[in-house]
């Protein structure tokens, strides 16, 4: 890190999360600079970032995409890459001082690791790669001392919550979610929820996938398993509470009971820029919170009849082995599968049941083995729809 400058690489700089982070190095130019940026599909808003923010790579992971890519940044000295594996060797670049993982699902797996065997601090906002392979990557952090400084909004509470308690003793966390936009609506009305409808979250600008996990509960469910790793907790400490107002992030409850909540506007920024900034706080220009303006904070359990997402989470770490994995692999298919408008909205919850039943057990795996799990997984969970059909 030259003059306290940190160079940090952007897995996903065109989602949700990845525009956001620009949007803090814009703010912080003398302290934060994208030194790479890489995106999946979007060329066209890739091309737009590296004209604005001049990385000094960039790369599109889709290879079709380079030629467009290559040509329209011809007039600048940025390098130019495609493909999965060039992603994940731009990590290992020893300009590189973090790794923001902002790909969305299974695919960022492979370049956390290497970023970590590369010894970059990882600003993680892609939980699948801990729900995937948390006891993997926490020992390949602790082996090669690789910070992980969590993204997402709720594990950024925590570890804010936490931060300066050293040994004290966790009694439970609580991990609060919105709900999402059928939170009040019945069995049968959730048979009719459309794309559309699933896509409008009343609180947070995301990504559609999460937006989707996120009305499921099953982000919920991913995010209990992200706690577990990345805060050496059992998953019977976790405690889902639906916060409608999604103004406390978190809570962590001590041994002597006390309780100590991290609040804010639902505005992404805030986590992305303390990760970004560790240990240090900067000046945001995120809306500060109006006590005066909040004139209830509710909290209710989850309903884990409707929403069963949360209850497949809470059995496949209970499992362990590969069936984190497995759950993952089938969710991401069922979201698309929805998406595409192929199967309906309770569909999923029966599509990720039936391929957790399904896939083959591995009780100790390797990396190879989440790597065939999960494509066994797809494969089993796209056999579904067969069934739907019939």
């Amino acid at each position: 890190m030259e003059d306290g400058k940190r160079n940090i690489a952007i897995l996903g700089s065109t989602g949700s999360i990845g525009t956001q982070a620009l949007e803090v190095i814009s703010r912080h130019p003398d302290r934060f600079g994208a030194y790479a940026l890489v995106a999946n599909n979007r060329v066209e808003l890739l091309i737009e970032q590296a004209r604005t923010y001049l990385p000094e790579v960039v790369v599109i992971a889709n290879e079709s995409k380079y030629e467009q890519l290559r040509d329209a940044l011809s007039d600048l000295p940025i390098k130019v890459w495609c493909g999965s594996k060039a992603v994940e060797q731009v990590v290992q670049d020893e300009q590189i001082d973090m790794v923001l993982t902002a790909m969305v699902g299974f695919s960022g797996l492979q370049p956390t690791i290497n970023a970590i065997k590369a010894g970059k601090t990882i600003a993680l906002a892609n939980k699948e790669t801990l729900v995937v392979a948390g006891e993997l990557i926490t020992l390949l952090a602790l082996k090669h001392r690789t910070p992980i400084l969590p993204v997402d909004s709720e594990h950024s509470a925590i570890f804010q919550c936490l931060n300066g308690e050293g040994d004290n003793k966790v009694e439970k966390i609580l991990l609060t979610a919105s709900g999402g936009p059928f939170r009040t609506l019945s069995k049968e009305q959730l048979r009719h929820v459309t794309r559309k409808e699933a896509l409008a979250h009343p609180n947070w600008s995301m990504g559609e996938k999460v937006t989707v996990d996120s009305s499921t509960l099953i982000n919920k469910g991913l995010e209990m398993i992200e706690a577990k790793w990345l805060f050496g907790v059992e998953p019977s400490q976790i405690e889902v509470l639906v916060h409608p107002q999604s103004i406390i992030h978190s809570m962590v409850q001590f041994e002597d009971r006390s309780v100590i909540a991290q609040l804010g506007d639902p505005d992404m920024r805030m986590p992305i820029q303390y990760a970004f900034s560790y240990p240090v706080r900067l000046r945001s220009d995120v809306r500060p919170l109006n006590f005066l303006e909040l004139s209830q904070l509710t909290f209710e359990a989850p309903d884990t009849d409707r929403f069963p997402g949360l209850l497949f989470a809470y059995e496949a770490i209970a499992a362990g082995g590969n069936m984190p994995c497995i759950l993952n692999a089938a969710n991401e298919v069922a979201v698309e599968l929805f998406l595409q408008e192929k199967i309906g909205y309770m569909q999923m919850s029966h599509l990720i049941e039936k391929t957790m039943q399904k896939v083959s057990f591995v009780q100790s795996p390797s990396l190879s083995d989440y790597l065939q799990s999960d494509a066994e997984a797809r494969v089993i969970a796209r056999e579904q729809i067969i069934e739907f059909t019939n």
